[in-house]
């Protein structure tokens, strides 16, 4: 999978070097948790690939998701091919440190979505690529959604405990027995 993405990139990075792909990159800033962070694009007819930077906190997962705002389908419509979320330690795109996390390829969806599990604070990129199909060009939404990282209640902890208090015991009276 990051291999097909690796050569998708590198096609899609020549294609933006001649002028054949409309590219734009956007940073969002940070993403919160426990609200969607939306965000939205427009590409003029034709091919593009779109960056969205931003940051993620802790957390214990998160989601992302595209679809096409159709407005008039003859006038506005977007034809996703990729989706990928890039893990982005220096904040420069395009570097050798740009790994990816997840990805997904389509021959031309209305929508995509990605998910993620657990992970520390950083910052990372959604790469969206794709041909806006309408006369007007292609337009459509997106979502970034965090979760929280899992917390155990004071029950839980205390559980916890009496437990580890009691193999101590056992262990101590096997010990001494």
């Amino acid at each position: 999978m990051k291999l097909k993405f690796v050569a998708a990139a590198t096609v899609a990075a020549c294609l933006m070097t001649s002028g054949a792909v409309n590219a734009t990159t956007t940073s969002l800033g940070a993403a919160p948790v426990g609200a969607p962070l939306s965000f939205g694009g427009y590409a003029i007819p034709g091919p593009f690939l779109d960056i969205f930077t931003f940051s993620l906190p802790a957390n214990g997962g998160s989601g992302y998701s595209i679809s096409d705002f159709t407005l008039l389908p003859m006038m506005f419509d977007t034809a996703f091919t990729s989706f990928a979320l890039v893990s982005n330690a220096d904040g420069i795109i395009g570097t050798g440190d740009d790994t990816t996390v997840a990805s997904a390829f389509s021959v031309g969806s209305d929508a995509m979505s990605l998910t993620w599990g657990a992970s520390g604070p950083g910052d990372y990129y959604l790469a969206v690529g794709g041909v806006a199909t309408g006369a007007s060009g292609g337009i459509y939404n997106g979502a970034i959604s965090v979760t929280a990282v899992p917390v155990p209640e004071p029950e839980t902890l205390a559980m916890m405990l009496a437990g580890l208090g009691a193999l101590g015991f056992l262990a101590r009276r096997r010990q001494n027995g």
